[in-house]
């Protein structure tokens, strides 16, 4: 059995698949990790340079899903079947290094508590995008009355009995509010690491696409907190 399952969704990243199985070779001295790549209903050819590719590293599966139900419905997929003491995220689009998973898992190992939840917090970003953070942070760690700041930061890790509690975890990218929000009520320690996070290589995010975009996330995750809060009521 392997330590630790890392969940990568992958939508419509044909040009990254083969830089993150690059990296991952590169950086994976270990072999209790594995790597299980999540088609989420990609339109582009990503089924099938995963189909070519992944074979040829020992360390990485695949999980299809054939129609796209959201970001965290194919993280979640991924999280129900991994077998590992210890699982998580993180994102396909290389803003995210992959080494950042092994220093992450090395903080588990050091720490030895049955309990940890291990999150990264993204440097180098710009102005506009730490501006955006700060206001959602300020704003749910506020209205959820727990401090919660840069929710939307990779990796995540935690053991996977922490997952089993999880009780309706919701689709879209609300899942990462939900995962910290868990993990802050059942008072498990979250340790912060710094992560660099540079633009992205190749292609575009699906939901960061501008103002109208961030402006239909924030409405998103503002309504999930209202009814996480209306549930815990």
């Amino acid at each position: 059995m392997n330590l630790l399952t890392i969940v990568i969704p992958c939508y419509n990243e044909e040009k990254n698949i083969p830089l993150i199985l690059d990296r991952f070779q590169k950086v994976l001295n270990r072999k209790d990790v594995e790597i299980l790549l999540v088609n989420n209903g990609s339109t582009d050819q990503s089924k099938a340079v995963m189909k070519d590719l992944v074979p040829k590293y020992s360390f990485a599966n695949i999980l299809e899903i054939e129609k796209n139900q959201g970001y965290g419905f194919g993280i979640l997929s991924g999280l129900r079947v991994a077998k590992s003491k210890y699982i998580g995220w993180t994102h396909a689009d290389m803003q995210t290094d992959p080494y950042d998973i092994i220093r992450a898992l090395e903080i588990l190992e050091r720490d030895g508590r049955e309990m940890l939840y291990v999150k990264g917090k993204r440097k180098g970003r710009s102005w506009a995008d730490q501006f955006f953070t700060m206001g959602m942070s300020i704003f749910e760690s506020f209205y959820m009355g727990t401090f919660l700041w840069d929710i939307n930061a990779q990796p995540n890790l935690f053991p996977k009995s922490f997952f089993d509690t999880w009780e309706n975890p919701p689709y879209d990218f609300a899942l990462d509010l939900y995962a910290y929000y868990q993990a802050k009520k059942q008072k498990i320690e979250v340790v912060r690491f710094p992560v660099i996070f540079p633009p992205r290589i190749h292609g575009h995010s699906s939901w960061n696409t501008g103002l109208k975009s961030k402006w239909k996330f924030i409405r998103r995750t503002f309504d999930f907190s209202f009814k996480l809060k209306k549930e815990l009521k």
